[in-house]
């Protein structure tokens, strides 16, 4: 069955919009999933006198337990949250919720993408830029000394040695690197290879709607057999690629729900993948002028690695953005 046909297994929004958005998704469900999760109240502890800001991205450890966030410094929106921070953004919570370690203290302004690659190292992207920071990816050792710099701080450009707000970052099992570059507006709107010495190989895309084309690429994942899968999310989209850059399907996130801002209810933000299977789609939605989020799972599978991630034990774990809450499911 399409991922069109196996809409709505999880609703994650506002108190406010929560019965509406249920009630209407489940409707139009073809054949909906029971939700196997509940809420875990106050499972991740901070430090005392540190409070979560908006999450920016999450993903699991190696280990299969462990969890790495990305947040914004304390602050309620991407902007320049951490421009002026002393807080260190990027945090691992074991699996008690306990804080282990931190690290990135005073090097981002806007916090974005991040990915554990398979020798359980770290790479984040930084989606703004003030002054000598910014814009820039960053490769992390699991102890959070850094390893690889690709972009440089605070410049924007389109050539082989520069980005304009790099939305996400995403390693191949050979080692390749790439970046989706561009979130929106004046921005870039390309994907970018690198070798694993971070070595431009190639980029491709440009701003537009057409095929190959993206209108703020906001989230990159792979499945089993290589193929990249790129949320073209102003196009409301995904965009599947080969590693040259080939391109190979475009996917609508989501069918449109009747009620819906269109403009709104069809923009993946993040895409699960496990194994050759897409597993599930995080969209932003409008509905009565509320803003929520919406998880579509094309099969009941907890281990993916989007919005609301899951690791091999079968735990859910979700970041919440707009309330700064980080949840385990």
């Amino acid at each position: 069955m399409t991922l069109q046909g196996r809409v709505c297994v999880t609703l994650v929004t506002t108190i406010t919009a929560f019965a509406m958005l249920q009630a209407v998704a489940v409707t139009q469900a073809a054949d909906s999933q029971p939700n196997p999760y509940h809420v875990l109240p106050n499972h991740f502890k901070l430090p005392e006198g540190r409070t979560l800001g908006s999450t920016a991205a999450i993903d699991i450890d190696r280990d299969g337990r462990s969890v790495w966030v990305f947040e914004r410094c304390g602050g309620t929106s991407q902007g320049l949250a951490c421009v002026d921070s002393s807080l260190a953004p990027i945090l691992e919570f074991d699996s008690s919720g306990k804080v282990v370690r931190s690290f990135g203290a005073g090097m981002f302004v806007s916090p974005h993408g991040i990915h554990v690659d398979r020798q359980g190292n770290v790479w984040v992207t930084d989606g703004s830029g003030k002054g000598a920071k910014g814009h820039q990816v960053f490769k992390f050792s699991p102890e959070g000394k850094v390893l690889m710099t690709l972009g440089k701080a605070g410049v924007t450009g389109d050539g082989p040695d520069a980005f304009n707000q790099p939305s996400d970052v995403f390693v191949a099992p050979n080692g390749d690197v790439f970046v989706a570059d561009g979130h929106g507006g004046n921005s870039n709107a390309r994907i970018v290879k690198f070798s694993k010495d971070g070595k431009f190989i190639k980029a491709w895309g440009k701003k537009g709607s057409g095929p190959g084309e993206f209108e703020t690429p906001h989230s990159l994942a792979m499945d089993s057999s290589g193929r990249l899968f790129v949320a073209d999310r102003g196009n409301s989209r995904i965009q599947l690629f080969d590693q040259d850059g080939k391109l190979l399907v475009a996917l609508l996130a989501m069918p449109h729900i009747p009620g819906i801002n269109p403009v709104f209810g069809q923009r993946p933000r993040t895409i699960g993948i496990f194994g050759h299977q897409l597993v599930a789609v995080e969209v932003k939605i409008a509905y009565q002028g509320h803003m929520a989020t919406h998880v579509i799972k094309s099969r009941p599978d907890p281990r993916h690695r989007f919005g609301c991630r899951g690791s091999i034990d079968g735990n859910a774990h979700q970041f919440r953005s707009g309330t700064r809450q980080l949840r385990h499911l």
